[in-house]
């Protein structure tokens, strides 16, 4: 194992370099041999034993199964041990929290979620996720938290992790998310908008991590999560994406934020459930009234099912909003020139009928060159989604942004992300 000296917080070394280099090809999988590290790395077999000798030392490695011979010994496989640590993702949406743990390698070992309104504001929101992790990992192995991510149905800034004038979230503007966090665990904590959290799952998913990719999520709200070139493009202040607030021609409908005619106040869930709820008020029939006349609450999934089983009003609660939507990501299919376009979110789980909608706009809205390649398509709908991402952004700030910072002690700390460690 190299000296403390060498291996200090912030030492450049090629000895340094070379060792996280190697660490980080087993964990990708881009070598899993010694004499396959050497041939990519280009580096001798004696220094190559020594790094790989190093990272075992320090528990990031670990010997595995013998490979297959090319004509002499074979070689004995390597793999990263991904279950010394954990990574808690708490994934907040509009009306629901989900909680999961996930192993270093980003495999989401367990989770657990409840419906929760987020505007009841942050201390009982928290306290509440706090619950919820106790009775996580209660029942699941004692291993030490290395890291926690937390997505917000808002902008945020990224480097406080404080969310900033979120429209939905009232009493949250400012709020210092990290800190309790922090003071539970003693670990980094990384807060980020809950769309770019399923940007990154899509990411992983695909296996792509040159990605060109906008994700939009369609619930209660709407919000775009953007990856060009498989990095998430936040913006200044964290606002990147929020395409919910952008401006709808020819509405006048009062959206939450306090402004006039925006997307979300003519196409989010919310609007839809109050459009579905004046039109029964009306008189409309159907499944979706006559579920609301035997007391049943009107919601953005009842919707969406009652579309998809051939409800009028649904049909066309669905199909409006589709088309408005589409209409928008038009124009960042002109700016952006996305290679996917993934539809998620309550509302957009009618499909089919949704999706087809959001194609024909698109199509008929955008320059001819940007979707020449471009593919829009349902998201896999999969409720671990969010954690799949909270789990990526978490090993993508672990491994490949701070690694340098942290390596020498074994595990992350908040000291040593930050830079406040000698």
């Amino acid at each position: 194992m190299a000296s403390e000296s060498t291996l200090r917080f912030g030492a450049q070394t090629d000895e340094v370099t070379s060792l996280l280099r190697i660490v980080n090809m087993v964990r990708r999988g881009e070598a899993s041999t010694r004499p396959e590290i050497g041939r990519v790395t280009g580096l001798g077999r004696g220094v190559v034993t020594q790094r790989v000798d190093q990272a075992i030392a320090m528990g990031y490695l670990q010997d595995g199964e013998f490979g297959p011979s090319s004509g002499g010994r074979a070689p004995r496989t390597l793999r990263f041990r991904a279950e010394q640590g954990r990574i808690l993702v708490c994934a907040l949406g509009a009306l629901h929290i989900h909680i999961g743990i996930a192993a270093l390698d980003g495999d989401v070992e367990d989770h657990i979620d409840q419906e929760w309104d987020i505007a009841r504001g942050p201390a009982e929101t928290l306290d509440t996720v706090m619950a919820m992790v106790d009775e996580l990992l209660g029942r699941n192995a004692e291993v030490p938290v290395w890291a926690v991510t937390v997505g917000v149905p808002g902008p945020v800034d990224f480097d406080s992790g404080r969310p900033v004038a979120p429209p939905i979230m009232p009493g949250w503007n400012g709020f210092d998310v990290r800190r309790r966090f922090e003071q539970r665990f003693d670990a980094p904590v990384w807060v980020d908008n809950d769309v770019n959290l399923l940007a990154f799952s899509e990411r992983a998913r695909r296996g792509d991590d040159r990605l060109d990719l906008i994700y939009v999520k369609v619930g209660t709200g709407i919000g775009a999560g953007l990856l060009s070139q498989g990095h998430v493009h936040r913006g200044a202040n964290g606002a990147a994406g929020d395409i919910g607030h952008v401006r709808v021609r020819d509405s006048e409908e009062q959206c939450r934020c306090g402004k006039i005619g925006c997307l979300e106040a003519v196409a989010g869930g919310w609007a839809l459930v109050r459009d579905a709820e004046a039109a029964i008020a009306d008189g409309a029939t159907g499944a979706l009234a006559r579920a609301a006349d035997a007391g049943e609450p009107v919601n953005p999934e009842r919707i969406s099912i009652a579309a998809e089983n051939g409800d009028a009003l649904a049909i066309s609660l669905i199909q409006r909003s589709a088309r408005v939507i589409g209409e928008s990501a038009a124009t960042l299919v002109n700016v952006f020139n996305p290679s996917f376009i993934v539809i998620g979110g309550a509302v957009a789980s009618a499909g089919e009928l949704f999706l087809a909608e959001v194609r024909q706009r698109v199509y008929e809205l955008s320059l001819p060159l940007a979707t020449r390649d471009l593919t829009i398509v349902n998201s896999a709908n999969d409720v671990r989604e969010p954690m799949r991402g909270g789990a990526e952004l978490a090993r993508e700030q672990l491994f490949d942004v701070t690694f340098p910072r942290w390596f020498a002690g074994g595990r992350p700390t908040i000291e040593s992300i930050r830079g406040t460690v000698g």
